[in-house]
């Protein structure tokens, strides 16, 4: 078993719990590393000795078994490193993929804290934050929201009010790299492994260059009529923080699908939950039931309109990813068994030529 407090993984979040877990590898003659960037077939890693590029030497036909950033994996050394397993995953984020197929993408792995970035120099989108958290929530992380360019908003207070309101349960920050605004108490709630989520714009490799001391993250300009921005960031890529832990920029989201999330839309929409254990009906649909809660509520101005039918909306997408995940598993254990009865018939088959 190796030191730790000598291990030059232990400033990536190598923990005795991932040592012991390692140690049939290790007797195997392979050394463990954590996934920096994938690119093509190959990975940046880092391991106790240092960085090494690595091929992957095998690929799942699963999206959610493929190596990603955040990853901690064992290598083969040698003159050409290669990647031959995965650990298990401790928590992942994950979106349906931009396909729409009914297979889901990992973002980032083994994340500790899933810094939802806003930029305040656009009205705040609701629908799209709600989506984020619900990817946030999914991934078995803490989610935090982080409401950048605080220099450019108006009126800050109100957002981040708002913010609030859509996100039961998450704490918000607001910032500004520009004037340095709670840049020092985000990073002291910071810890482990932490991802920056958002869109283009938002400021999250601006925010990840504060965070880190050092303009390593490229940045760029953002259009003034939406404050929308191109992808300065590529690909996603895992850097130590100064003061312990490790960040991971990733590339701005458009889409952001969700891939079976129904518990976690139960936590975003913490409020609505609560209401519907007092409609009369247990499966309220909160239309126009006798003795609805949730309509009450809305009557009262205690909820939104808008916000139950974002909730039915994304309920709806979530139950149609559901069911494309059943359907296919359905097909591909169909595939296997027919593949299994041509093999036993092709084997019968020579068994009676032979006889």
């Amino acid at each position: 078993m190796s030191n730790l407090s000598d291990s030059g993984l232990s400033r990536y979040g190598w923990t005795g719990a991932l040592d012991h877990a390692f140690a049939e590898h290790r007797e195997a003659g392979l050394v463990p590393a954590r996934i920096v960037r994938v690119d093509r077939g190959l990975c940046d890693t880092v391991t106790e000795s240092g960085p090494v590029r690595a091929r992957i030497a095998a690929y799942s036909p699963d999206p959610l078994q493929a190596p990603c950033t955040g990853d901690w994996a064992a290598l083969r050394p040698g003159p050409a490193p290669e990647l031959v397993a995965l650990l298990p995953r401790s928590s992942a984020i994950v979106r349906s993929s931009a396909s729409r197929s009914s297979h889901g993408q990992v973002l980032a792995a083994n994340v500790d804290t899933v810094a939802v970035v806003v930029s305040l120099a656009a009205p705040l989108d609701a629908a799209r934050l709600e989506r984020l958290l619900a990817l946030a929530w999914d991934s078995g992380a803490r989610p935090l929201i982080v409401l950048t360019k605080a220099d450019l908003a108006p009126d800050p207070a109100a957002v981040y009010a708002e913010a609030g309101a859509l996100a039961p349960g998450v704490d918000v920050l607001f910032t500004s790299v520009t004037t340095g605004q709670n840049i020092d108490v985000l990073t002291a709630l910071l810890s482990g492994t932490t991802v920056l989520l958002g869109s283009s714009g938002a400021g999250k490799s601006s925010l990840g260059n504060a965070l880190l001391g050092d303009e390593l993250l490229a940045t760029g300009a953002v259009r003034a009529h939406d404050g929308k921005g191109r992808h300065t960031t590529v690909r996603r890529e895992l850097v130590p923080l100064p003061g312990g832990g490790v960040l991971i920029d990733t590339p701005g989201l458009r889409g952001v699908g969700l891939h079976d999330a129904a518990a976690s839309l139960e936590q975003v929409f913490a409020e609505i939950e609560d209401l519907a254990r007092d409609c009369r009906f247990g499966d309220c649909a909160h239309h126009a039931e006798p003795g609805c809660a949730v309509r009450a509520a809305i009557e009262a101005g205690e909820l939104t309109g808008r916000r139950l039918d974002s909730y039915r909306k994304l309920q709806r997408e979530n139950a149609w990813a559901a069911s494309r995940t059943d359907a296919r598993l359905r097909a591909e254990r169909s595939n296997r068994q027919k593949a299994i009865t041509s093999h036993l018939r092709a084997t019968y088959a020579f068994r009676d030529r032979q006889s």
